[in-house]
């Protein structure tokens, strides 16, 4: 049980750091939050809808920090308030959960307390998890453990990124020559794997092979002559219709 002196003395500790509390969000003007202060008004720009989102990640970022800054305060007013409101109908020093008294050490340590350490409810580790992650997963489902050649996360992040990212010349080992290029595996092949099935087509039934004339056909039939080599098909030339094309 607490005397008289000692509430006295915990009262004037809890009313000194409530004053302190309210100074700080007074001098820092609540942190231009309640004010309707635009986040824009840090940028002088009245829409960032033309803007690179990471144009804005230096307000975002100061934004957010004022958000936990205030509800930092916030919180400390609040307990504050609940060891007050203990004072004022005599149960402070006693644990509002299971009534024991709350050691003299811990009221010295944590003026605010009003819970022994058993029933404080800052031991209880919060589950709580953004409500981003139960949408977050990929829409296709890919097995990694074998080899395939469907369409996966990684293609659909390429399809979305040729539109244009954050990433820059400075963030590839080798630039690509595009501006249009600078995402990973830009210069994948797409509807083939090898560049030389670019030369090879067919209809919807495997039949009629055709043969196109492409760069990398010329370069393939000059290495099966230095090598004297025939495909599987022939000659390829049987094939041909028109003369080498870039692809």
């Amino acid at each position: 049980m607490l005397s008289e002196q000692q509430i006295s003395h915990f009262k004037s500790l809890l009313e000194k750091e409530l004053q302190s509390t309210d100074k700080q969000i007074e001098q820092n003007n609540h942190f231009g939050l309640h004010e309707g202060e635009s986040i824009y008004n840090y940028t002088g720009e009245l829409s960032a809808y033309d803007n690179h989102p990471a144009d804005t990640g230096t307000e975002l970022f100061e934004r957010e920090k004022d958000l936990a800054i205030e509800g930092h305060f916030k919180a400390e007013e609040v307990e504050i308030t609940e060891a007050l409101a203990a004072i004022e109908q005599g149960t402070y020093g006693k644990c509002k959960e299971c009534g024991k008294d709350i050691p003299l050490e811990r009221l010295e340590a944590l003026p605010t307390a009003v819970t022994c350490v058993e029933h404080s409810p800052h031991q209880v580790v919060s589950d709580y998890r953004p409500v981003e992650e139960d949408v977050r997963n990929a829409s296709v489902e890919v097995n990694h453990d074998n080899e395939n050649v469907g369409f996966d996360e990684e293609d659909s992040w390429q399809s979305v990124a040729k539109w244009g990212n954050s990433d820059g010349p400075s963030d590839f080992f080798d630039p690509p020559a595009h501006y249009d290029q600078m995402y990973l595996n830009s210069d994948e092949n797409h509807g083939y794997v090898e560049d030389i099935e670019n030369s090879i087509g067919n209809d919807i039934d495997g039949k009629n092979i055709q043969i196109y004339p492409t760069t990398q056909l010329k370069e393939y039939e000059e290495d099966l002559d230095e090598e004297g080599i025939m495909t599987t098909f022939g000659d390829l030339k049987e094939f041909e219709q028109d003369p080498y094309v870039e692809d």
